[in-house]
């Protein structure tokens, strides 16, 4: 073997590097002991920059295109003239490989429900979660402040501290919105935006951008939107006495249905009755006639309790009754500052504001009795 063929051997002619991964942002190519020829090629593709490194210090950034190491072109290069080194060149460069495309479909979500004060509904809690895309918007400032000298650096290894930036500007931005919780739906895009400002200028610190950023779902807690639910209904029936004609009326022209069916056993039923009393001994076929007493008239319905709900620390509890609010203020637990909501209210109220549970803090407790006579 020649000496030509022995140096050839102990260079790297081509640096390259081709990534199959679709999560891999920067790679270190690896030289495996060999030292960089003087004249190699350095291929660098689209959506990729190549970072040299050298002693320790960031040397200079390629962007696309193909480059050949020499000393008019890299300044560090020099180092290679000194071959008075038995071929061993002091020449001591890592080369680090950074993916500038995007990276898609990041996930992001709220942990924990998210505080917030809605115009209608008063404190309610919120989850969220979306994607989002990141981008090396800045590869030098990215290997300094993030990757550091790992070898092989993922979209992984950054998703989590992004996340937690994420969380935190979206629980800013939707407290100082002020978008109601039923105009969210019509309004991702405007809280998204709002979003992708407020981590821009963090995420810049990193060397990375967000081109992309959307919130896919805003939801509310079980019992919340069961309830929303049950508004709504009552809200698409409409007048309830109308809505039970209309209900009979459609059974009645039914019969094959559950609710024909009962009202024609419930009307048979009743057929049934008349024609025994006009079988028995009284009746007209009996022969004697009775005269019947009038039906009583049915009593009134009984009226609607109004139940009530505190607000207190940020959170809500009910629903009480009245009876319940009075022994909550005979115990204490409830004052004339609380804030109480009933249905019909346009919000929170104090409760000594409200003529009917201002009496319970007016009653007085009747005087104790004497001590037992020794």
């Amino acid at each position: 073997m020649g000496i030509l063929d022995f140096l050839s051997g102990q260079f790297i002619d081509v640096i390259e590097w081709t990534d199959d991964t679709r999560d891999t942002m920067v790679y270190r190519f690896e030289r495996y002991g060999h030292e960089i020829k003087y004249g190699a090629k350095l291929t660098v593709r689209e959506g990729q920059a190549a970072i040299f490194v050298h002693e320790g210090q960031l040397a200079d950034i390629f962007q696309p295109g193909l480059y050949q190491l020499e000393t008019n072109n890299m300044p560090v290069m020099t180092s290679l003239q000194h071959w008075d080194h038995g071929f061993k060149s002091p020449f001591k460069s890592e080369i680090y490989f950074v993916n500038t495309t995007r990276f898609g479909d990041q996930k992001w979500g709220t942990k924990n429900p998210i505080m917030m004060r809605d115009p209608e509904f008063g404190p309610v809690r919120i989850r969220a979660f979306g994607t989002y895309a990141i981008k090396v918007a800045d590869p030098g400032l990215f290997l300094r402040e993030i990757v550091g000298t790992d070898g092989e650096f993922t979209s992984d290894e950054i998703s989590f501290q992004i996340r937690n930036v994420i969380v935190q500007e979206f629980s800013r931005a939707i407290a100082s919105s002020e978008i109601p919780v039923l105009d969210m739906a019509a309004n991702t895009k405007d809280v998204g935006d709002l979003v992708a400002n407020a981590i821009a200028p963090t995420i810049a610190q990193y060397g990375l951008s967000i081109p992309e950023f959307y919130i896919e779902n805003i939801s509310l807690p079980e019992d919340v939107e069961k309830a929303l639910d049950a508004r709504t209904s009552r809200g698409i029936a409409g007048n309830l006495d109308d809505h039970m004609k209309w209900r009979a009326a459609e059974a009645m022209n039914n019969p094959n249905s559950a609710a024909g069916n009962a009202m024609g056993q419930g009307m048979g039923a009743g057929m049934g009755m008349a024609m025994g009393m006009n079988m028995g001994p009284w009746g007209p076929m009996g022969g004697q006639q009775q005269p019947q007493a009038a039906a009583p008239a049915a009593p009134p319905p009984p009226p609607v309790e109004t139940v009530w709900h505190i607000a207190e620390n940020g959170a809500t509890t009910g629903p009480f009754s009245r009876a319940d609010l009075g022994r909550m203020a005979g115990g204490g637990q409830l004052t004339r500052e609380t804030l109480v909501w009933s249905a019909g209210m346009s919000g929170w109220t104090k409760a000594g504001d409200i003529a009917e549970l201002a009496q319970l803090f007016t009653v007085a407790p009747p005087p104790p009795p004497p001590p037992p006579a020794v």
